[in-house]
């Protein structure tokens, strides 16, 4: 099938979630990435942020040239309007009833922890009061209920606690940290896209909004599709480089002789035995296919990796069907032919017109594009007064509400 060049916008549609409006209440990774990927896809986001109080994410380095945005928050914020509001000041209840009422925004997504919301009269319970339809996510690391919902926690909290890093890494070094926020996006921002899209679903078939409970560990503890199954089934626990994938057989990462990696991710017979033949070790093939034996291979197997460089092996594996490909730096990932050809690299108009590269939305379709109409915007730079107009207010309220601190 031959899909649309979005690139050069031809035959460009709305996204396909053009007409869903978004209130977003999020901070930090998880649901900032989850509301950029809707509001790539069409949906109209509106962020909700303090105006005093900055965001971790707003703080982290590199910022974009000439402005004192940072990268990260340039790329979550992408797509997305902005308005200030203090939520402990009484009268911001109003405008969010306005904003769920009369300007639309009828999904919510919040990640304050349990009864924050409450206390700002800003809950499910309350908002649905004003809008029966209205779809409400709560992002938590630990859900609404249970003995853990009112703990703090981060990514490698919830990774520990899903029993993941029990049997991820190597016996003698333990559970690895992982280079990126595998809870905060994979099980937190994705299942609250799933969660949000599939309730717009329900709501198109019966006219009912409802309540979605995330918990970003309850993801994680899904994650276990196949480790997880077979434990429910023997209740053995499984240890580190015990099993085929985590480091029991022959995939796994092995170094080269400039102090790089390949990985071999072979699972199938036909894979190993083309990975044993290419390195030259084809003697290896009857005791690697074993997976009694395939552990005692490796060491073997890693002395000949050893032998050559990165670039010499690339050149080995080219040409050979085996599951093995090198570890790559980022600066090697965004040169590659894999992200140009997938077009995993967009231009976005940032600020002072400007425009920065980021990361394009990983969904493609045959029918619609992902949008970048711009990046994310400086809090100086938000839109709260051009949406208090849109709400009815005058400029004179506008600026008294200013000079009060409701939008501090």
């Amino acid at each position: 099938m031959k899909y649309m060049d979005c690139r050069k916008g031809v035959d460009r549609m709305a996204g396909p979630l053009s007409g869903l409006k978004i209130l977003d209440f999020t901070t930090l990774l998880p649901g900032p990435y989850a509301t950029m990927n809707l509001a790539d896809m069409g949906a109209e986001v509106l962020r909700i942020v303090s105006g005093s109080r900055p965001d971790l994410v707003d703080l982290m380095p590199p910022f974009v040239p000439g402005t004192k945005l940072s990268a990260a928050s340039c790329q979550l914020g992408r797509n997305k309007k902005v308005m200030t509001l203090n939520l402990k000041d009484e009268r911001a209840v109003q405008v969010i009833h306005k904003l769920i009422t009369d300007a639309g925004y009828d999904i919510v997504i919040e990640q304050f922890r349990p009864g924050v919301m409450e206390k700002f009269g800003l809950d499910y319970k309350n908002l649905r009061a004003v809008n029966e339809r209205l779809i409400y996510c709560s992002l938590t690391g630990y859900g609404q209920t249970g003995s853990m919902r009112d703990k703090a926690g981060h990514d490698l909290n919830y990774v520990a606690l899903s029993g993941i890093a029990s049997y991820s890494g190597k016996k003698d070094s333990g559970p690895p940290v992982l280079g990126i926020q595998i809870a905060d996006v994979a099980s937190g921002a994705n299942n609250a896209i799933i969660g949000i899209l599939a309730a717009v679903i329900h709501r198109q078939n019966t006219g009912r909004g409802q309540y979605i409970d995330v918990s970003m560990t309850d993801a994680l503890i899904a994650f276990h599709a196949m480790q997880g199954a077979a434990f429910l089934v023997d209740g053995k626990d499984i240890g580190r480089e015990e099993t085929f994938t985590n480091g029991g057989g022959l995939y796994d990462y092995y170094e080269t002789k400039d102090g790089r990696y390949l990985a071999f991710g072979g699972a199938e017979p036909q894979f190993i035995r083309a990975f044993l033949e290419a390195i030259g070790r084809p003697d290896l093939v009857e005791e690697g296919l074993n997976m009694q034996t395939g552990a005692q291979v490796k060491g073997e197997v890693r002395e000949v990796i050893k032998t050559k460089t990165l670039d010499e092996w690339k050149a080995v594996f080219d040409s050979v069907d085996a599951c093995c490909v090198p570890v790559l730096t980022l600066s090697e990932v965004f040169a590659s032919d894999l992200v140009k050809g997938r077009n995993m690299v967009v231009e976005v108009p940032g600020p002072n017109g400007i425009t920065i590269k980021q990361i394009a939305c990983p969904i493609k379709f045959s029918e619609s594009c992902p949008e970048y109409h711009h990046c994310g915007v400086p809090k100086d730079q938000a839109n709260t007064a051009e949406i208090m107009q849109n709400l009815g207010y005058s400029l004179q309220e506008i600026e008294e509400f200013t000079k009060t601190g409701l939008f501090s």
